[in-house]
């Protein structure tokens, strides 16, 4: 194998526990336990390894927000061997994935929701994310509801996004599956609707 491969592969693998040690710290402390030094040592790596990927906490902080937004793209990513109905009907069951309703993700959630509220450049970040999570699920719409104008998708993504943030608090408090499930329900109501 070569070197430089498994250099990469290496240097990939420490900066996903960079973050992943990033993630752990802001969802369990908040942004105040999120600092260089705690991120190095819980990750497993020595501090100069986190400032050589990161020149400071609000660089590593913006990566997050970025590592976050690909995940969520991810939910609405089409899957071409599917057909569009279920395409949309499986990006609307797959945020109440048993990964994604548990404390530290949840948590995690609140964080970065917080953070976008207290910094301009986070709130960037975070409302383009926000967009296109929202043009994903709009296009999902609009793939599996031909007869729908483009504004209708939008409207009918923005209406599920209200939903599936609210399931998302909610779960933190440990509301029963049965709410679960009927908010999916009522998401795959309001995007199938005629």
């Amino acid at each position: 194998m070569d070197t430089g491969t498994v250099n990469s592969r290496e240097q990939v693998d420490r900066q996903q526990r960079i973050l992943d040690a990033a993630l752990d710290l802001l969802s369990h402390r908040g942004i105040s336990g999120v600092n260089m030094r705690a991120v190095a040592r819980e990750a497993g790596v020595a501090l100069g390894l986190v400032n050589y990927y990161y020149e400071d906490k609000s660089s590593l902080i913006r990566a997050l927000l970025h590592s976050v937004d690909k995940h969520d793209l991810a939910l609405v990513a089409p899957d071409p061997a599917l057909p569009p109905d279920e395409q949309l009907q499986n990006a609307l069951r797959r945020v109440a994935g048993p990964e994604l309703l548990t404390t530290r993700y949840l948590s995690l959630r609140l964080h970065l929701w917080a953070l976008a509220r207290a910094d301009e450049d986070f709130a960037l970040i975070n409302a383009a994310a926000f967009d296109r999570y929202l043009d994903g699920l709009a296009a999902l719409i609009g793939n599996a509801k031909p007869e729908l104008s483009a504004t209708e998708c939008k409207e009918r993504a923005a209406d599920i996004v209200v939903l599936q943030n609210g399931m998302w608090l909610t779960a933190l408090l440990g509301v029963d599956k049965e709410s679960i499930r009927r908010s999916i329900t009522r998401t795959e109501e309001i995007a199938f609707a005629a």
